[in-house]
C-alpha cells in the first residue's frame, strides 16, 4: 500500500520543533510559582543574596545606628578589617568548591608570620626580610601540599585531614615562636619589608592600607582563574562530580593537591599582609580566622557541597561580616551579640542554599 500523504519539508520540520521547543519552555516557565521563579533565579546567580544582604546591611546601619556610619573614612576601615578574612576567604573558596573544607588556614596563616619573624628579627636571624619572604611562601606550600597529599594520595577525609594539620601547625607554630610576640619595633628596624603592606593611600578622606589593595588584586586574579581557566572549570567540575570528571579526562587527584597548595600559598601571603596589618608578629593572631573564613565563603553563596559558587560571593562575604561586627559596634552592641549576629548570618546563609539545590535540577 502506498503512502500518497505529502511529507513535511525539512525546513518546515525544524520551524514545527522549535515551536514544540517554545512552547515546553513556556509552559514550564508559566506553571512555575514565584518561589520556584526565585529559586531557580538564585540558583543562576548566586551573588545576588549577599549583594542584597550586604546593600541593605550598610542602608540599615547609616540609617539606624550612626551617620558617621556612612563615612568613606568608615567604609575604609571595614576594608581594612576585613582583608585577611577576605585573603583566606579566597583559599577556603578554592577547597570547598571541590566539596572539601580547610580548617587549617588560619594556622598556616599564622605559621608563616611566626617563621618570618624568626628568620628575619632576634638574636637567631640569619635572613634579611627580602630573603625571608620567599621562604615564608614555601612554608605555606609545603604546609598545603601536606593537606593535599593526605586528601588525594590516602584518601582521608578532608575535614579530618585539616582538623589535625590545624593542631599540627599550631604547635609548630607555638613551638617555633616560643609563644612569644614580636613588637612591631623590632620588626620594623630588623625587616622593615615585613611591614610594607601597612602603608597607606590617602583618597578622599578614607585611608586604603595596600594590603586591601592587594586583597582586592587577588580577588580579581581568582576571579579570572575560576571563570576563563581550564583549571577553574575542572575545579569546579571536581566538585561538582568528581567520578564524572575523572570520567572527562581531568586528572583530580593532581588538581586537588594544587588546589591544596594554592590555597596553602593564599595563606602564606595573608600572613605577609597580616604582619604589615597589626604591625608585630603574634602566635595568638588570626586563631579565628578559619570559621571566619568559611563563615565568609558561606554567607558569599558558595555551596558547602561544592561545584556552584563565586568568589565575588566570597568577597560579598567577607565584608558583610565587616559591616555586621562594625555596625552593631559603633551602635553599642556587645561583643557577644556581634558573635550571634554572625552565627544567624551563617545558619540563614546554609538554609538558603539548601533550598536553592532543591530546585538545581
Amino acid at each position: 500500500m502506498t503512502d500518497n500523504a505529502p511529507k513535511a519539508a525539512p525546513a518546515d520540520f525544524e520551524q514545527a520543533t522549535a515551536a514544540a521547543d517554545q512552547t515546553v519552555a513556556s509552559f514550564d516557565t508559566h506553571g512555575r510559582g514565584p518561589l520556584q521563579k526565585l529559586q531557580h533565579f538564585l540558583h543562576n546567580f548566586p551573588t545576588t543574596t549577599p549583594l542584597l544582604v550586604l546593600v541593605l546591611a550598610v542602608l540599615v546601619f547609616g540609617y539606624f545606628g550612626a551617620p558617621r556610619f556612612l563615612l568613606v573614612s568608615t567604609l575604609s576601615i571595614i576594608l581594612a578589617q576585613v582583608t585577611i578574612i577576605a585573603m583566606i576567604g579566597v583559599a577556603q573558596t578554592l577547597v570547598i568548591l571541590t566539596a572539601g573544607v580547610d580548617l587549617s588556614v588560619g594556622a598556616i596563616t599564622v605559621l608563616v608570620t611566626v617563621v618570618l619573624g624568626g628568620l628575619t628579627v632576634g638574636d637567631n636571624a640569619f635572613l634579611s626580610g627580602p630573603l625571608a619572604l620567599p621562604v615564608g611562601l614555601a612554608v605555606g606550600l609545603l604546609c598545603g601540599a601536606i593537606n593535599g597529599a593526605l586528601v588525594t594520595y590516602v584518601r582521608l577525609p578532608p575535614f579530618i585531614v585539616t582538623l589535625g594539620t590545624w593542631q599540627i601547625y599550631y604547635s609548630i607554630n607555638l613551638w617555633y615562636s616560643d609563644s612569644a610576640t614580636v613588637r612591631a619595633q623590632d620588626v620594623e628596624d630588623a625587616a622593615p619589608i615585613l611591614q610594607w603592606f601597612g602603608n597607606a593611600i590617602e583618597f578622599g578622606g578614607a585611608r586604603f592600607i595596600y594590603g586591601s589593595v592587594f586583597m582586592v588584586l587577588l580577588f580579581c586574579v581568582a576571579w579570572y582563574v575560576l571563570n576563563w581557566t581550564a583549571w577553574g572549570r575542572h575545579v569546579h567540575a571536581i566538585g561538582d562530580d568528581p567520578e564524572a570528571a575523572t570520567l572527562a579526562g581531568i586528572r583530580t587527584r593532581r588538581t586537588l593537591l594544587q588546589v591544596y597548595m594554592a590555597a596553602g600559598g593564599i595563606c602564606a601571603m595573608a600572613g605577609w599582609v597580616l604582619i604589615g596589618r597589626i604591625g608585630s608578629i603574634s602566635p595568638a593572631a588570626g586563631q579565628s580566622a578559619n570559621l571566619d573564613s568559611i563563615t565568609a565563603v558561606v554567607i558569599g553563596g558558595t555551596s558547602l557541597f561544592g561545584g556552584r559558587g563565586s568568589i565575588v560571593g566570597t568577597l560579598l562575604g567577607a565584608l558583610i561580616v565587616g559591616v555586621f561586627r562594625t555596625g552593631l559596634s559603633i551602635s553599642g552592641v556587645e561583643v557577644l551579640w556581634q558573635d550571634l549576629a554572625v552565627g544567624v548570618l551563617s545558619i540563614t546563609a546554609v538554609t538558603i542554599d539548601q533550598w536553592i539545590r532543591r530546585v538545581s535540577a
